[in-house]
């Protein structure tokens, strides 16, 4: 079905509409993140470390090759410019804001899945042995071999969420929205065989997975860290997206589900779609055309066979 455009669906005219629509949703939005605030203020679990298991966590303490503010600079701001971009060539406001509300409804449900977790979890980073004793001394009890940490609580505090990886959880929970997003609007799966298609659809992925490498080279995570980040993040965004969009496969697949909605309530009377309606009727007079015809030429073949059979029996009578 050919992409059905109304002009009249611009932010002007029906914003304000779709914004009080879905007034509610906004406003769970505002609690998220309020909740993931307390989630990072509350302390994690400490996990019991022992003299044994400091093997594994006395990696060197790096600084972030991917800083904190980057990450929704890439997760979030960047899919708006694109969601932005293909509003004002299309002038789809249901299209816009169903976009950026199931962008925020995904980063920020796996930011408090992610910190939920990391506070219950409370696995130690693999540089934790140079938070705890940032002097290097190590100290630990005597009965129990637990550390005795003396270095500061907020980088000990830290030091306890390793799992997940907030900073794959959220590149996979933005950029692979964005994924989705981009399938659907240049129908990556639509049959034809554009490879090219899959590379701009691989490309966010790409981006993210290179953002959860970087947190083991930097000896924040560990990998199973960096997995499960990436995969709780891919789980949410592609909730998220077909709560709001078709599956890119989909006929479809290009708009929003209130779009199309939104064209049912109308009553169909825009001419574009009038004239797609007019264009599958006419194929279909086209078929029944084909059809008809197609019995007549049966009628004829059957009519001619008939004729030779009678004379072949007039023949043999004489």
């Amino acid at each position: 079905m050919p992409e059905v455009q109304l002009g009249a669906h611009t932010i002007r005219s029906h914003g304000t509409k779709v914004v009080r629509f879905h007034m509610h949703d906004w406003i769970i939005l505002v609690l998220l993140i309020i909740i993931d605030a307390v989630l990072n203020i509350i302390e994690p679990f400490h996990r019991f470390v022992g003299k044994d298991m400091m093997t594994d966590l006395r990696y060197p303490m790096k600084s972030n090759t991917v800083p904190f503010w980057a990450v929704p600079f890439l997760a979030i701001l960047l899919p708006f410019v694109i969601f932005s971009v293909i509003y004002f060539k299309r002038r789809n406001v249901y299209d816009l804001h169903h976009a950026v509300l199931g962008l925020l409804f995904s980063v920020l449900l796996t930011a408090v899945l992610t910190d939920a977790i990391k506070d219950g979890v409370g696995r130690p980073r693999p540089d934790f042995f140079w938070r705890c004793f940032p002097d290097g001394k190590d100290k630990y009890d005597n009965f129990t071999t637990g550390v005795l940490c003396h270095g500061e609580k907020s980088v000990i505090k830290e030091g306890h969420k390793s799992f997940p990886s907030g900073h794959s959880s959220w590149s996979f929970a933005g950029l692979g929205f964005l994924a989705w997003y981009l399938a659907g609007k240049i129908r990556a799966f639509d049959r034809k065989g554009h490879v090219a298609k899959l590379c701009i659809v691989v490309l966010p992925i790409l981006v993210a997975a290179l953002v959860a490498i970087s947190r083991v080279d930097d000896y924040w995570h560990h990998w199973q860290d960096v997995f499960g980040g990436g995969l709780l993040g891919l789980v949410v965004c592609s909730f998220c997206y077909l709560q709001f969009f078709p599956p890119p496969y989909d006929m479809d697949g290009w708009g929003p589900h209130a779009y199309f909605q939104a064209l049912a309530d109308a009553g169909t009377n825009n001419a574009q779609v009038s004239a797609v309606t007019n264009s599958i009727q006419l194929r279909q007079a086209e078929m029944e055309t084909v059809y008809a015809s197609s019995e007549r030429q049966n009628q004829l073949v059957t009519r001619d066979t008939s004729r030779i059979l009678d004379a072949l029996e007039a023949g043999r009578r004489h």
